[in-house]
């Protein structure tokens, strides 16, 4: 067994996230989802939630009851096992639940631990079994609430005898006033809308509120709701209705790696089968209002997770792959992404497996990978059915979809195109644009590209051989400042990296906004020596420091210039063929090819810089995009590049002395420039 209750209240914000109102409902929403799971289970048909006017909540449902014989293990009752050790409830090792909201077993353990006083009551085989703890600690209370004498003694005491078709559970907690803040108190608005919601996850269940805090109002409300999950999209939905509520859902298995308690109370990794069945409501209306609600087992998952990421995937590759079949949108308006896909859809996700690893003990956010693919592959399916072979009267219903959602992509492409225009009319009409900027005459960001150029003479060139239609440039002196090592002020303060920032019209830092890039690539153009990748490592480290979102989005890249032109003599008169290589490898490998073939070339020229190659050179290798290669710089990329300049440039001299030793051995003494 995994104990450690001491480890809770020692640290309890790692299990309920916090200790004011938000992490004292978490404990009565761990406490309800354990008695859900008996619903979820089919076992528990009613389940009654008082909250008691001195700070005590009591929740009590009709299921199976906790297990009150003895575990070999621990030689403890099931109560006690569950109620004080963490990991060991029915949930943890695949044994009671193939599907439950419980926190990995340890939720009800968590909210004993923090909690002043708690009652068990089980019904079970003809009997009431009794048990109090207090903080986590089994024994006997001397009269009512938390401050009653207490006497340890570990067992279940007897409560009488009942109806032996009687069963469940009731739990009473009285929340530790040495835990959780004075303000702390429970939302009965929340509590109200966690019973709707819940309810609507499961069909059949009743749930009933009842509020004694003030007992000259005491309010009570029961939810039930058989409509399932389809009558929570109605619930949900505003606006009329374009589709009616798809229901798209399916199951498959497979295997993961998960801790299990052995027979000696080990934690040994198995590899186990599970099985996730999926189940989506979805409707799309005639608003532009986005509303979606996913959940694993009966938690929410706001944030979403693997199974959300699914569901959009799986969403928006088969109205892509319907739309190009049905031709509704033309091949030159490109592809529909996922907020076009949910422009005015209402959506409930919802997958059921045992233990889901989530990230963070919240729950907030499902982790388990095996989510993505099979919610994906269900979407993709089902709605595929639909869209192709829809129930009789739903043709008309399919286009309405179809034309929705391509209208909704059409109309981001010509707001963003307005944006881009107005962007583009404000950056070049502001005094702060460098005067140095050669800039394109297109205002379509998908199409422009930025070249920051090394060198005024290389600018001349690279004028004459670019495409001015969305090709703009920008030159820099030489190398710019080793942003590594600099503060934010001083890089603003140099001229060249404030122009990089400023054209590039998106901010730096925390305010950096990518959605405001003037140009769609940004390419690095520097020589093809050993300077000009000291160029390129010093741009890299500036956008990786304070721009990294465009490494990440893949927007820059460096351009790949030749080293050497090779002028192939043709026989018979005819024009010689002429060959760029890009490094000395390359040009010997290209030399002894042939003089295999018994061909014959003029002396190499070597590139020394870029401004050596006349236009037409520079447009063929390095500038147009059907002949050209570009490198893509990714995170890793750059992410070497500042771990270099940490080991050369930073304040450390042993390191840097120590690689340059190291490597002298392997140095090219022909390429040093002395």
């Amino acid at each position: 067994m995994l104990e450690g209750l001491e480890a809770v209240r020692k640290r309890p914000g790692m299990y309920i996230g916090s200790t004011d109102s938000r992490g004292l409902m978490h404990c009565v929403w761990e406490i309800l989802d354990n008695s859900v799971d008996e619903a979820l289970g089919g076992w528990c048909t009613r389940i009654d939630m008082i909250l008691r006017a001195d700070g005590s909540v009591e929740i009590h449902d009709d299921g199976r009851g906790i297990p009150v014989d003895v575990e070999p293990r621990t030689r403890l009752t099931g109560v006690e096992v569950v109620m004080t050790k963490l990991h060991a409830g029915g949930k943890f090792g695949g044994g009671s639940y193939t599907a439950s909201g419980g926190l990995h077993g340890v939720g009800a353990s968590v909210v004993n631990a923090l909690s002043a006083r708690v009652d068990v009551e089980v019904d079970r085989d003809a009997k009431v079994h009794l048990i109090s703890f207090r903080r986590g600690v089994p024994g006997l209370f001397d009269g009512e609430g938390p401050d009653a004498d207490f006497t340890k003694k570990s067992g279940l005491r007897p409560g009488g005898s009942c109806p032996r078709a009687r069963t469940g559970t009731r739990i009473r907690f009285w929340p530790d006033a040495q835990i959780f803040t004075a303000d702390a108190e429970i939302d009965l608005e929340s509590v109200h809308a966690r019973a709707q919601q819940t309810t609507f996850l499961v069909p059949g269940l009743s749930i009933v509120v009842r509020d004694e805090r003030d007992p000259e109002s005491v309010q009570e409300r029961t939810f039930a709701h058989l409509g399932g999950i389809a009558e929570f999209v109605e619930h949900l939905s505003t606006g009329d209705a374009v589709s009616p509520i798809l229901r798209l859902a399916g199951a498959q298995k497979f295997t993961e790696t998960v801790p299990v308690l052995d027979t000696r109370g080990h934690m040994v990794p198995t590899e186990v089968e599970r099985e996730l069945v999926v189940d989506v409501a979805l409707r799309w209306g005639n608003n532009y209002d986005t509303e979606l609600r996913s959940f694993v087992n009966i938690v929410a998952t706001p944030k979403g997770g693997t199974h959300m990421a699914g569901f959009e995937r799986g969403l928006v590759k088969t109205l892509n792959d319907h739309l190009s079949t049905a031709k509704v949108l033309k091949p030159s308006e490109g592809a529909i992404t996922k907020e076009d896909a949910l422009e005015g859809a209402t959506a409930v996700v919802t997958v059921r497996l045992a233990e889901p690893q989530f990230e963070g003990q919240t729950k907030e956010i499902l982790g388990t990978p095996a989510a993505s693919r099979i919610v994906a592959g269900v979407v993709s399916r089902e709605l595929s059915s639909w869209l192709a072979n829809p129930p009789r009267g739903d043709k008309l219903v399919v286009k309405s979809v179809a034309e929705k959602v391509a209208n909704a992509m059409r109309a981001r492409v010509a707001a963003r195109a307005h944006r881009d225009v107005q962007r583009r009319k404000s950056a070049l009409e502001s005094s702060s644009m460098p005067a140095k900027l050669v800039d394109c005459r297109s205002a379509d960001v998908e199409r422009t590209e930025l070249f920051i150029v090394e060198g005024n003479s290389a600018l001349g060139t690279a004028k004459l051989a670019r495409d001015s239609e969305f090709q703009a440039l920008l030159p820099i002196r030489g190398k710019i400042l080793n942003v590594h090592k600099a503060s934010l002020a001083d890089m603003l303060k140099n001229a060249e990296c404030a122009a990089i920032i400023q054209v590039l019209g998106a901010g730096s830092g925390r305010t950096f906004d990518i959605e405001a890039l003037r140009y769609n690539k940004v390419i690095l153009m520097a020589d093809a020596d050993v300077d000009g990748a000291h160029i390129r490592c010093l741009l890299l480290t500036l956008f990786h420091r304070y721009m990294p979102e465009m490494l990440a989005e893949g927007r820059v890249y460096s351009a790949v210039p030749p080293l050497h032109r090779l002028e192939v003599i043709a026989s018979g008169g005819k024009k010689a063929e002429v060959r760029y290589t890009h490094s000395d490898t390359e040009l010997a490998a290209t030399l002894a090819e042939l003089r295999k073939a018994g061909r014959r070339w003029k002396d190499p020229q070597r590139y020394k810089g870029l401004g050596e190659m006349d236009a037409s050179q520079l447009r063929e290798t390095t500038m147009e995009p059907g002949r050209r290669t570009l490198r893509r710089v990714c995170v890793e990329d750059a992410a070497d590049a500042t771990n270099v300049f940490n080991l050369l440039m930073g304040s450390e001299v042993a390191p840097r002395k120590d690689f340059i030793v190291a490597g002298s051995a392997g140095l090219d003494r022909e390429r040093i420039d002395a």
